[in-house]
């Protein structure tokens, strides 16, 4: 009976039955290891130049998982996959035994993992193999590979399931060895220019260092409620008031916040500081890990970035004189004029927000640095000296989607007190997003922070990009889902 075709239940009680099988006959089904001299990817192309029916004076010994088998009498062609490739072996009961060959014949399914030594060659058809002259048995699986493997498309199955679909759909792996390969670039680029690598707490006894919702938790033996860190900014800048100049941190985020195709409640960020630098910097920085990280995956992402003031977006897209609107007092009247979809009570900052992500952002697909947002927003960022009410700040866009936000620090400690203050108001008014006021902090600044340029870059939204993926649980391994019984 083919397994295509037979309950799941009854699969896994046959192959139990031949696990005790393999151990009643002395076979360890489960060993500790198995030394390969290569790697499937490797062989097959250090072997590419056989040519039709010539075999290789060199022995080669592999292992990896079994994804498909053709029996034809006394010799078995099998197609055995790792995590670089796939190749055929052929199994011939004269070449490696009349009992090893039973044993395999009977008792190693599809999914299983095998070791194998023997021989290169091309067979007559012109597919690179290995003759199998020994092998060994590495793992048992009870399961079998999901239906329609060669492609599993459920998306439930698959973001529940990641490894079905690792295992499944190459394409899937690739991604996430180009994530791999993002977060490595970036690490050596940062490396390089002495950027010193750090780790602050992820739970914090303040939530700060952006608008956000977080995650509450308790410490039993202290009796303390923390929260996962909605961002290490504020720690991150104490260690440049300490006098380490240039830091980042590579590390997961936690915001309490709506699920959709760019938001995960766990994200990870790159956040970064130079002291002596403002957002000028940041933006060179910025864009230079960015081409930087897209040209080792083959991605071309031209150079200069765009550079946009937001209120100039603003206009142009209303028609309007945004601007003027806003600092006038009168966005929330303008808003209801237009017709925007926002809540009765919704602030200053959320209607621009609206404004903006309604009329600008679907526009922004070329790699734009969105600067010069209101002072007012930016609780945490310096003021322009020729501007006060703008703060020197930016945001990057790139196919429509915010991948980076950065501005020069604010290292004023009697103007960073009175702007926690005013959010400390703003929260009392209803803003559940209004920053704490975080004491220590302004302690740090009082024994003096540099000029400090900062920089954070999601992780998740660039994978998104460079690999051309529209929604972040294609690049994150486990997304948070709803549990299958609710």
């Amino acid at each position: 009976m083919s397994e295509t075709t037979t309950p799941i239940e009854q699969i896994i009680e046959i192959r139990k039955e031949k696990l005790q099988k393999m151990r009643d006959a002395g076979i360890n089904p489960y060993p500790a290891g198995y030394e390969a001299s290569t790697g499937i990817g490797e062989a097959l192309k250090k072997y590419a130049s056989l040519e039709t029916g010539q075999m290789s004076e060199e022995r080669i010994s592999i292992a990896g998982r079994i994804i498909s088998r053709r029996e034809m009498g006394k010799a078995t062609f099998a197609d055995i996959s790792d995590f670089t490739g796939r190749i055929q072996v052929y199994f011939k009961s004269d070449e490696i035994g009349q009992d090893s060959f039973r044993v395999f014949k009977e008792l190693v399914d599809i999914a299983d993992f095998v070791g194998v030594s023997g021989v290169p060659f091309r067979t007559r058809t012109g597919e690179l193999s290995v003759k199998a002259e020994k092998w060994v048995f590495l793992s048992k699986a009870l399961r079998p590979l999901p239906e329609k493997w060669h492609g599993l498309k459920d998306v439930e199955t698959r973001y529940r399931q990641r490894y079905l679909d690792l295992m499944s759909n190459p394409e899937v792996r690739e991604v996430f060895v180009k994530r791999g390969r993002i977060i490595s670039s970036l690490r050596q680029e940062l490396d390089a220019k002495g950027f010193l690598e750090v780790e602050t707490p992820m739970m914090q006894t303040l939530a700060g260092g952006a608008a956000a919702k977080p995650f509450i938790t308790h410490h039993n033996t202290l009796d303390m409620d923390l929260f996962l860190r909605i961002a290490p900014e504020l720690y991150l800048k104490r260690l440049v008031a300490g006098g380490l100049e240039k830091v980042y941190e590579i590390g997961r985020n936690f915001r309490n916040e709506g699920i959709d195709r760019n938001h995960n409640p766990e994200f990870t960020m790159l956040e970064l500081y130079q002291a002596y630098a403002g957002y000028n910097e940041m933006m060179d920085l910025c864009e230079a890990l960015i081409v930087n990280c897209a040209g080792r995956l083959g991605v071309e992402v031209k150079r200069p970035f765009k550079r946009e003031k937001l209120f100039d977006l603003l206009n142009k897209a209303a028609g309007d004189d945004v601007k003027k609107i806003f600092f006038d007092g009168e966005i929330s009247g303008y808003a209801k004029k237009r017709k925007l979809d926002v809540p009765k009570d919704a602030s200053d900052k959320k209607i621009i927000d609206q404004m903006f992500d309604t009329y600008v952002v679907p526009k922004l697909a070329e790699p734009t640095f969105v600067t010069d947002y209101p002072s007012v927003f930016s609780p945490l960022a310096k003021s322009s000296p020729e501007a006060p009410e703008i703060a020197e700040r930016f945001e990057l866009y790139i196919k429509g989607m915010e991948v980076a936000n950065a501005y020069s620090e604010l290292n004023d400690p009697q103007e960073q007190r009175k702007r926690f203050l005013e959010q400390v108001e703003a929260r009392k008014k209803g803003d559940d997003e209004a920053q704490p006021y975080d004491e220590d902090f302004v302690v740090a600044l009082e024994h003096g922070l540099p000029p400090t340029g900062g920089l954070g870059i999601g992780i998740d939204r660039l994978a998104m990009v460079l690999t051309s993926t529209d929604s972040i649980r294609e690049v994150i391994l486990f997304p948070v889902l709803r549990p299958e019984d609710k």
